[in-house]
């Protein structure tokens, strides 16, 4: 069994504030990640869901890490359903957009000639990962809104064409697409296509979640998300950062308990990516070291 385990970025506020996690004088973005590549043989980059990734940035990253590395990146959130602000965009896309006299923009509001030179530049910024072999998987966070259906199918069919070529891992957070009436339709659209369907692990007691399904729909990949089980913060409006969100530190317990299914699943697959999205602080790097201990795994 392959098992790669990692966090949800290297470069959050308060990891670094925490002071726990870098050594003494690693302050600059290369010694921070040559460290983390170290310790770890998989990263997830949270990023560039905020804004579009360079080409340039990619370049460095492969550079700075091992030959046998692997980035997992997140794709522009606007390309997942979410809102986006113009600020987020380059100028020359940006002026491209009709004005909308709103503050967000969402993919419906991009012309579509402006969306296929979006998706190419995403693409393009990718390569230095992908020619390095140190790319992992896109992630697709679909946004909560998006629902099972014919419009929110149709968004997931054309994201994987766009991005035909890579893998594609997919995590949805409307309920909808995972519950009992819609899990294994669902899951056959993902197996139609060669995508990954993301298990989470997030709290139990919140309906606004898409159900945790120990399912494999990529024999080249499975693919684990453990967001925390903080049900207080689980909901955007009532935290102020991701790192307030996913406030929550697994105890060795819940990791053992964990690393019974996450053996279940990596025997169906080449390889098993496992990310901690918790990440206030150290608690991901330091929940994904225990897991490695429980699994077996080496840093």
């Amino acid at each position: 069994m392959k098992i790669l385990c990692g966090s949800a970025g290297w470069t959050d506020k308060t990891l670094v504030a925490c002071k726990r996690f870098y050594p003494p004088g690693c302050r600059s973005a290369e010694a921070r990640l040559r460290f983390y590549a170290s310790q770890f043989p998989l990263v997830e980059v949270d990023s560039s869901y905020y804004g579009m990734p360079s080409a340039s940035n990619a370049a460095l990253w492969a550079e700075r890490t091992p030959d046998d590395f692997t980035f997992d990146i997140k794709a522009f959130r606007l390309l997942t359903g979410h809102q986006a602000v113009r600020a987020s965009l380059t100028k020359d896309i940006a002026t491209a957009i009709p004005e909308t006299g709103k503050k967000n923009l969402y993919y419906r509001d991009i012309p579509s000639e402006v969306l296929d030179e979006l998706w190419r530049r995403y693409r393009d910024a990718l390569e230095p990962l992908r020619r390095a072999g140190k790319l992992g998987a896109v992630l697709f966070q679909f946004a909560p809104w998006l629902s099972c259906g014919p419009e929110g199918n149709a968004h997931v069919e054309e994201c994987a064409d766009r991005m035909q070529g890579y893998t594609v891992a997919v995590e949805f957070r409307n309920n909808s697409w995972l519950d009992d009436k819609n899990a294994s339709s669902t899951l056959d659209l993902l197996r139609r296509y060669k995508l990954v369907h993301v298990i989470m692990d997030a709290p139990a007691e919140v309906t606004n979640r898409a159900h945790t399904v120990w399912e494999v729909t990529n024999p080249d990949l499975a693919f684990v998300r453990l967001h925390g089980r903080n049900a207080d913060t689980w909901s955007p409006t009532g935290a102020s950062t991701a790192s307030t969100r996913f406030d929550y530190d697994y105890s060795d317990g819940e990791l053992t308990q964990l690393s019974g299914p996450i053996r279940d699943i990596a025997r169906q697959v080449v390889t098993t990516h496992v990310i901690f999205n918790n990440c206030r602080e150290d608690q991901g790097q330091r929940n994904a070291r225990t897991l490695m201990a429980i699994l077996g795994q080496r840093g």
